[in-house]
């Protein structure tokens, strides 16, 4: 894995405003606030960088997970099978970014730019989300916040991509402070659309306030309400019974099976029982395969 300071302006402007990547930023610009902004990104890069994926996602500790935007170009989409596989785990430990979530962010420079191969991640990451859907190698420029979080704009090439060459990591490097900032301004721009699952209540009798980093949000249309899970997840199968239908809609709200238990007044154990019972009558194994389930379904 590698990290590095972005060079200063005078030495990428040029650079960055002439040839492949000045005509890529201003597609960019003319997509910013609109519905196509993600997957188009992609497209207008592609001469700059060939990536067959791209997410924009803040995590760490004192946060909750999010992931702001995500597309594909020229492959099946994952990109949110991704995340739930990252949610899943993998992100409570993730040392992707060569610093500990715990750190303040550098004082010379919270920007930075960072590339690695799959290989270079840890076992369960890279099984879970590397190896599970093909991504090869990453390269982002992220921003890391006083609170230890970390907002990271992240292009991946997938395996059945040809590494990228140097000239595609310089001609990233050249734009990189550029596409943070779009990132940053088109989620401003949709705001109310991108940025509602970070706002959704907590649930339960108890009024249980869970930790942040055990209520992470993600993108996407699943209904905020225990009631509505429910609902959701009886069209999924129609034979749950109550107990099982209570602990799935709280693991896709995000809790934690101490919180599930402390919500309902049951034990862990028990806990993992009914989610057990459920997961077998679906035929799945994993907190995120629920999630890919409830939303297709």
């Amino acid at each position: 894995m590698r990290q590095w300071t972005p060079s200063p302006p005078s030495a990428t402007g040029r650079q960055a405003t002439t040839g492949p990547a000045g005509h890529a930023l201003a597609g960019m610009v003319h997509r910013l606030g609109e519905p196509g902004f993600a997957s188009g990104l992609l497209q207008d890069l592609a001469p700059v960088l060939p990536a067959a994926s791209w997410s924009v996602y803040r995590t760490g500790h004192r946060c909750k997970p999010t992931l702001f935007m995500s597309a594909s170009l020229g492959v099946p989409d994952t990109t949110q099978d991704c995340w739930w596989a990252y949610l899943s785990g993998p992100y409570r430990h993730d040392r992707t970014w060569g610093r500990s979530f715990d750190e303040a962010a550098p004082a010379e420079s919270p920007t930075r730019l960072c590339h690695l191969t799959a290989r270079e991640v840890d076992g369960e990451h890279r099984a879970r989300v590397y190896e599970a859907h093909g991504v090869a190698e990453r390269v982002s420029v992220v921003e890391y916040e006083s609170d230890g979080s970390v907002f990271a704009v992240n292009f991946y090439r997938h395996q059945h991509q040809k590494p990228f060459r140097d000239a595609h990591i310089g001609g990233f490097e050249a734009v990189a402070p550029v596409l943070l900032a779009l990132a940053r301004k088109h989620i401003a721009l949709s705001h109310s659309d991108t940025l509602a699952p970070a706002a959704w209540p907590r649930s339960g009798s108890a009024g249980l306030a869970l930790p942040q980093a055990e209520h992470p949000a993600w993108h996407g249309p699943l209904p905020a309400s225990l009631p509505a899970l429910r609902e959701r997840l009886l069209r999924v199968h129609a034979d749950f019974t109550d107990r099982e239908l209570d602990v799935c809609a709280r693991l896709l709200q995000g809790m934690t099976h101490e919180g599930i238990a402390s919500d309902l007044g049951l034990g862990v154990p028990t806990v993992k029982t009914y989610r057990n019972r459920a997961f077998a009558r679906l035929g799945i194994h994993f907190r995120n395969e629920l999630f890919a389930r409830v939303l297709s379904g």
